[in-house]
């Protein structure tokens, strides 16, 4: 079942976190549930959940933004793209992307972009096989300064 996360859901999305990127600094839970209760309470941050007898698989989460160019129309972009690894391969990120995008084209989204730090060709192609192309626009990252 696809669905949008709720305040009950901060363990489960966490727990899908930390196997998204097992070397991040581990963050003290009240603030790491502070910063879950934000992404909540304001207007166009939505996380997903897929979750199969009860248990979450697999997680996105779609950043909307309003913009002042192509007829005020927002723009999505989706972010900590994961799934469980042992249900990899199985169609279940396909639908929780499928999900995603339609909430973007519900919000009006004319476009809807993503980052991959990946190198994969299997991750590049899922994200094709999801929709997106990799030849429309060049993506580039700033860091903060350490």
């Amino acid at each position: 079942m696809f669905r949008e996360a709720g305040a009950a859901d901060f363990a489960r999305v966490m727990q899908l976190y930390r196997e998204l990127h097992p070397g991040d600094p581990v963050v003290a839970d009240d603030r790491a549930q502070a910063v879950y209760d934000e992404i909540l309470a304001t207007p166009g941050m939505r996380l997903f959940l897929f979750e199969e007898d009860g248990v979450a698989i697999a997680s996105t989460y779609l950043n909307i933004i309003p913009n002042l160019t192509r007829g005020a129309a927002p723009y999505g972009v989706v972010e900590n793209v994961i799934v469980a690894a042992p249900r990899r391969g199985t169609g279940i990120g396909k639908a929780v992307m499928a999900g995603t995008l339609d909430a973007a084209w519900d919000a009006g989204c004319y476009k809807v972009m993503l980052l991959t730090g990946s190198k994969r060709e299997s991750t590049h192609a899922y994200y094709r096989a999801c929709g997106f192309v990799a030849d429309e626009k060049t993506g580039f990252v700033a860091r903060r300064p350490s």
